[in-house]
């Protein structure tokens, strides 16, 4: 169950990560620092909302390294998303239209993450 600091933080980054992609097609020259921030911030809503982000990272780190992995699905998309920060960081030039729909993408499914828990939260204190 996602606490209040946690939904907090978690509401935050996803406004910040939205805003850095706005900011991103208004500023071309700054596009890839801001994408890739955007990204980021994306991928830290989805930890707060489902856990302590430091512990989770951890998971991720001992996953990467399983053999066999897991066949959790939730883990593998994080360590999926974790890839994609990566290789973005990686990148000399981001300016394409495929990068800005990736990122596009991905603060959307941070959005759709943290809005099903945080209504999963406020479903279960109205059950209660």
């Amino acid at each position: 169950m996602m606490d209040e600091y946690r939904k907090g933080w978690a509401l935050r980054y996803l406004r910040e990560a939205k805003a850095e992609l706005e900011a991103a097609r208004k500023i071309p020259y700054m596009a890839p620092n801001l994408v890739l921030e955007a990204i980021r911030k994306a991928r830290n809503a989805i930890y707060y909302s489902l856990g302590e982000p430091a512990f989770i990272e951890i998971l991720i780190r001992e996953e990467v390294q399983k053999t066999p992995p897991t066949n959790d699905s939730v883990l593998h998309f994080l360590i999926e998303l974790e890839s994609i920060v990566q290789q973005i960081a990686q990148l000399e030039e981001i300016n394409s239209d495929a990068i800005m729909k990736q990122a596009d993408s991905i603060v959307q499914t941070a959005t759709d993450i943290v809005e099903t828990l945080i209504e999963e939260k406020t479903e279960s204190l109205v059950n209660t």
